[in-house]
Formats: structure tokens, C-alpha cells, sequence
């Protein structure tokens, strides 16, 4: 192990200390950090351990984060320590498959990313702990810079073993739901062309609607939802200088396609004119992207009504019970209505009701809103514009818009969950059982 890899050892455990020892505002800092953490997961030992690491890097005391303050309350620290210390601000954790075995380490991909890393144990216990891993088996944990050339393992990680597509697929669904704010953290590029497709994706939903925001019954949403979808296919072949009034074949000839690479496509892909669109952009190199096909699940597509909501950040949402709750909001005697109570209940604590619908009732219907969550609440000062904010946050709901589920992902994430539900309805008896939706990128 050489003298860096075992210096980076010795201030890692140096820096834990410090913020483990802290009191004042790194303490506060590092509880609340941990306590919107823990909200996400299981709260056992690791995934405390990978807060606790996580924290080191991307929590803030006021403007500055622990690895500047362990920096600047050590000030007999060399350059080349420092250095060392605020590489680590690029640490990230990640979903990685291993593809070879070092001496000292080993070389991992980013399943997130595609992206390739040379890691190795920055002590020898962990060295060991992990020498009977081998290629193919999946690692969740984070890694933090050394050298130009290599990373080290930085917190807690979990063995996943080897996953086969399906499991694959779910594991990177349960990632994306768990840390979605480190989806793309190596690959700003990627992370920028997923938020640009949200506003893409938006205007052309108004482009299409006339608004951002309709309510028709389930059957026909879903009907207009794939008209919609059509239109935007039918862009994505011109975008890609493709001549829709041309026959497939003719199309495959004109880009160089053989009929075995149709052949193979339509089989990974499945044989919608999405997914055969989403073949030809990878072809033409426009993107390292693809936009995820929409479908109503089968509940909202039986449902009396629903509404659909647009934003170029927060995205689309599709809600059954919208218009109930602008009923209640509309009412002035509103707990007359039956069921009211608990629609207001549901609004606050699932966790698919997100800050934005609540931001949209609230210029929608801000006076009423106000009486029912002071009723409802029993908090006769509560007031809209000051507190509304912090009540979402009480109920665990991010005031600032995740990289929602409209969003395009990596060519590579949805070929392998194309290929994963491929497998998994292969292996299902004929004519029994209904598809059953998998988590993972669709």
C-alpha cells in the first residue's frame, strides 16, 4: 500500500473524529443531515455509516462544509494534505459491477454512469474483508478521489453479489429511489441532458394540451397520452433525419441498418415506434439518452378522473383524486364532505404528493387551503405564505423538485431494463397472471 493510499487513511479517520467529536453547529448540522437520511432508509449500521461519510462531503454548516472546517481548524496541515482533503468533495456513491481484480484493488464500473474507476482499500482489514469479491458481483458504496488515477473506497459497502438483469434492473430502480440526488454525480453531462429533458418534455406537453393542466377520465387521458406520444416519436425521427413516409426497410437501408439489426433491435426494444425511434437516435449519436415511454397504470386508466400536471422541473404528474380535493378547497362547509379528512391526511404523508401540487393549490385556492390545514391541523396561526414551507417539510417532502421519473436516462440503463423485462415475461407461464410493474428505468 503506498504512503498516500495510507496517509488518506490516517486523515479520514482524522476528519470522522472531528465530526463525531463536534459540538455546536457541526453537531446540529450533523443532525439534521442524518435525520432527513435516515427518513429515506432502513437506518441500519450501514446506511448510518454511509450518512455519517456522505455528510463529510456534502453537508454545509452555514456556507462551508466539514471538509473545509477540519481544513481550516488544522492549520499545520501540508499542500499536499489539503489537497487531498478537498479532492474529496467529488466522492460519490454508487451502484458499481466489478470487471477486474487488481493486486491492490480493483476496477469498477458505475452502472449509473458507465463510467470506469480503479479503487482500492485505503487499510489492510478492509483489503481483506473484500479479497474473496469477484468480477461480475455488484457493490454499493462510495468512493472518493486519491490521485489522478485512482479512488479508494470511502465508507461502508454493501455486497450485492451477481445480479442477473432482472434483479439488476430493481437494484438500480431501488438506487434511483434511494439517492436521487447521486444519480449522475460522476457525469454532470448526463445529469444536465436528463433536467433538459424535463423541459422539453413540458413544453411539448403544452404544445400538445394547450395547458398544463388537464382532467379527463382515465380511458381517454390515456388515449390522448398516447396520441401525445406519437407526435413526439414522429419529432424524434425527424430530429434524427429520418423520412417518416419512408418504409422501415427503406429507412434501414438509407442508415446502413442490415435486416439482422432491425431484427435484433425490435427484439431488445420491443416492437412500439418508440422504442424503434429511441433505436435510431442511438444510431445517429444525438444523444446518450432516451426518453422513458409513458403509460397509465391500469388503476388510473379505469379511473372516473384524472388529472394530469406539468412543470419543466417538477415534471408530470397524474392524479385521481385532484379534483376531489379542489371540491373540499371550493367548499366552504368542507368537512361535510365525505372522505375530506382523509384526502387532506393522504395529501400530506404520501410521498407521491409532492411540494409542487401543493404550491399549485395554494395560488389556486389560498384562503380556503389556509382554513382547512388550520382545521385539519389545529393550528389556528398557521398561515400559507410563511408556514406552508415548513409544513411540507415536516411531512418529509422536498421543497426543491427531484430529477423526476419523465426524465430521459442512459441508452445503456434502458436497454438493460428493456432487456430485464424481456426475461422476466419469458419466464412467465403463458396466459397466466397479469405483467406486473417492475421498479427500475422504464
Amino acid at each position: 500500500m503506498d504512503a498516500i493510499l495510507e496517509r488518506s487513511h490516517q486523515l479520514k479517520q482524522a476528519l470522522v473524529d472531528f465530526v463525531l467529536d463536534a459540538e455546536g453547529e457541526l453537531a446540529q448540522a450533523l443532525e439534521t443531515y442524518a435525520a432527513a437520511q435516515l427518513r429515506r432508509g432502513s437506518g441500519d449500521s450501514t446506511q448510518q455509516d454511509l450518512i455519517i461519510d456522505s455528510f463529510l462531503t456534502a453537508g454545509k454548516v452555514g456556507d462551508k462544509s466539514p471538509l473545509e472546517l477540519f481544513i481550516a481548524s488544522h492549520p499545520n496541515l501540508d499542500q499536499s494534505d489539503r489537497k487531498l482533503i478537498n479532492s474529496w468533495h467529488h466522492s460519490f456513491i454508487g451502484l458499481f459491477a466489478i470487471t477486474n481484480i487488481l493486486a491492490d484493488g480493483f476496477e469498477l464500473t458505475n452502472w449509473l454512469t458507465d463510467k470506469r474507476y480503479i479503487v482500492k482499500p485505503n487499510n489492510t482489514q478492509t483489503l481483506q474483508a473484500i479479497s474473496r469479491l469477484k468480477p461480475g458481483e455488484i457493490l454499493l458504496t462510495r468512493i472518493s478521489p486519491v490521485t489522478d488515477s485512482y479512488w479508494m473506497f470511502s465508507g461502508p459497502y454493501t455486497i450485492m453479489g451477481k445480479l442477473g438483469k432482472p434483479k439488476l434492473a430493481v437494484a438500480i430502480g431501488n438506487f434511483k429511489e434511494n439517492y436521487k440526488s447521486n444519480l449522475y454525480s460522476d457525469a454532470p453531462d448526463l445529469l444536465e441532458e436528463a433536467w433538459q429533458s424535463v423541459g422539453q418534455y413540458h413544453q411539448q406537453f403544452m404544445d400538445f394540451f394547450g395547458t398544463d393542466e388537464i382532467t379527463l377520465s382515465g380511458y381517454q387521458l390515456n388515449k390522448k397520452i398516447a396520441e401525445f406520444q406519437e407526435i413526439i416519436t414522429e419529432k424524434s425521427f425527424a430530429a434524427a433525419g429520418i423520412d417518416t413516409s419512408k418504409s422501415l426497410a427503406e429507412v434501414a437501408e438509407a442508415a446502413g441498418i442490415t435486416d439482422e439489426e432491425i431484427k435484433e433491435a425490435a427484439q431488445e426494444f420491443g416492437a412500439d415506434s418508440n422504442a424503434v425511434s429511441q433505436m435510431f437516435n442511438s444510431k445517429s449519436g444525438n444523444s446518450k439518452m432516451v426518453m422513458p415511454k409513458v403509460d397509465l397504470p391500469a388503476e388510473l386508466r379505469k379511473a372516473e378522473q384524472v388529472t394530469a400536471l406539468s412543470h419543466p422541473r417538477w415534471g408530470q404528474m397524474f392524479l385521481p383524486t385532484y379534483s376531489k380535493v379542489q371540491v373540499i378547497l371550493s367548499t366552504e362547509d368542507w368537512q361535510s364532505i365525505q372522505g375530506a379528512e382523509k384526502l387532506i391526511r393522504y395529501y400530506l404523508e404520501d410521498k407521491s404528493i409532492n411540494a409542487f401540487i401543493w404550491y399549485r393549490l395554494a395560488q389556486q385556492y389560498p384562503t380556503q387551503l389556509e382554513k382547512v390545514l388550520q382545521k385539519y391541523l389545529q393550528r389556528p396561526e398557521f398561515h400559507i405564505e410563511s408556514d406552508l414551507n415548513t409544513l411540507l417539510q415536516e411531512f418529509n417532502k422536498p421543497i426543491e423538485p427531484e430529477l423526476p421519473e419523465i426524465a430521459s436516462v442512459p441508452i445503456h440503463l434502458h436497454n438493460l431494463f428493456q432487456e430485464a423485462l424481456g426475461e422476466v415475461n419469458k419466464s412467465k407461464p403463458k396466459g397466466k397472471g397479469q405483467k406486473k410493474s417492475a421498479k427500475g428505468f422504464q
